[in-house]
């Protein structure tokens, strides 16, 4: 993790929330006092993003975070698994947005994990995709894989990924894994994105090292790897969702990349109950 970004993305959470004061946490602390408060899970599922919880009282100072199990272990409704203490000012101030970090990144790793509970007993790896929220990547792309998945892309420059709108760009296949072979890093992979059968057996002639099939259905991808017949790596993306993700995987691809990780989770439920001095 990246604490100087994060922090930088964290104070700016801090502030979009404090900019203006603790209207009611300055009325009722007139003499601020030291407290706890617990910190509880309401549902069951993967916790991820703890370190990042704790930056917020760090940040905002005179607080102090315990916990009782760490990112990547599974915890259950009711189950105290840490505490805050430290100035009840802090405690109350900070709250809201240590657990809009904490539950966004517990419920994407949550879901992660559903994921890859799917794709046990094959070799297929799990990736997630650019759909990120803007300014969480960092945050976000942690939690997939505290979850079990494999990051994708961070940036644009990690990696080249021609999609269908370089290829209309350049004005074509060819062209644009010219462009690409003249131009990017050749230390680079290139990995392209195709819709149709005949778009990979034309990809297939530039030797790629990646071939993702978008979109396809299953009996089109059996067809696409067996013609791909161990030429390039294979990437099944598009519409996946838990209940095809094995289907997929049999296919035969290697990697299998869904938006859904970190478009469609839900964030998984925690509180800070129990304030006492």
């Amino acid at each position: 993790m990246n604490w100087l970004l994060a922090d930088d993305i964290i104070k700016k959470a801090l502030n979009e929330d404090l900019y203006y004061g603790d209207i009611t946490t300055e009325s009722i602390m007139i003499n601020n006092k030291n407290a706890s408060v617990d910190l509880i899970a309401k549902e069951d599922g993967i916790v991820a993003g703890l370190e990042v919880f704790r930056r917020v009282f760090i940040i905002l100072g005179d607080a102090e975070t315990e916990f009782y199990v760490k990112d990547g272990d599974s915890i259950h409704k009711g189950e105290k698994i840490g505490k805050v203490y430290g100035s009840a000012k802090t405690l109350l101030s900070g709250e809201r947005v240590a657990l809009n970090f904490l539950q966004r990144m517990s419920g994407i790793a949550t879901l992660t994990k559903m994921f890859t509970e799917k794709l046990k007993g094959t070799n297929v790896k799990l990736l997630d995709t650019r759909k990120t929220t803007p300014n969480m990547r960092m945050f976000e792309k942690y939690a997939v894989k505290i979850g079990g998945g494999t990051n994708h892309r961070f940036g644009l420059n990690d990696g080249v990924l021609i999609k269908d709108n370089h290829i209309d760009a350049a004005g074509g296949i060819e062209q644009a894994i010219e462009m690409v072979r003249s131009n990017a890093p050749f230390v680079r992979k290139i990995e392209i994105e195709v819709e149709t059968l005949e778009q990979l057996k034309e990809a297939l002639k530039f030797n790629v090292d990646i071939i993702m099939l978008d979109n396809m259905d299953i009996e089109t991808l059996k067809a696409a790897v067996k013609i791909i017949d161990g030429k390039a790596e294979i990437e099944a993306s598009g519409n996946v969702n838990l209940d095809n993700i094995e289907a997929i995987a049999k296919t035969g691809v290697d990697y299998i990349s869904t938006g859904a990780l970190t478009h469609s989770f839900k964030i998984l439920d925690l509180s800070m109950k129990n304030l006492r001095y």
